[in-house]
């Protein structure tokens, strides 16, 4: 590849990652577990009410509330671009603690379940770490759009 056909690859590329549809998929994806967490509660408030009750956070009700209003919220944030560093530092934090909280794989019998545990706590620090990294970015360069 010479450096003239690498150079218009990479400007190509480059124009197909900045693309405002591709910015706004990805930032979807980044936050389906935050719309997809919410939209199941609504539907099943008594789950919404029992998965609270399994991991000790009382008042039940007041709990499942505010994760479904704080999830919604700052997804949206995310997706819209409204202070979308707030709700991405707002989504990396209560990924790291709802991460602590339900995934204790160290507490776990060794086995399949604490694979699956273990796993599970590092892909939501990956997760976290994205967040962290969009609201970096939107910080220092993609405030804006």
């Amino acid at each position: 590849m010479t450096s003239t056909s690498h150079s218009k690859t990479r400007r190509l590329l480059a124009d197909i990652a900045s693309a405002s549809a591709l910015r706004t998929t990805a930032l979807l994806a980044l936050c389906a577990a935050y719309i997809q967490g919410p939209l199941t509660k609504i539907a099943d408030f008594n789950g919404a009410l029992a998965e609270m009750n399994h991991f000790g956070l009382h008042p039940t009700a007041f709990f499942a509330v505010a994760v479904i209003v704080f999830e919604l919220t700052a997804s949206a944030m995310v997706v819209t671009g409204f202070l979308r560093w707030v709700g991405a530092l707002a989504l990396a934090g209560f990924t790291i603690l709802a991460t602590f909280i339900a995934l204790r794989f160290w507490e776990m019998a060794p086995g399949m379940d604490r694979i699956m545990a273990t796993n599970a706590f590092f892909e939501h620090l990956g997760l976290a770490g994205a967040f962290v990294f969009v609201a970096a970015y939107d910080l220092t360069k993609g405030a804006g759009k």
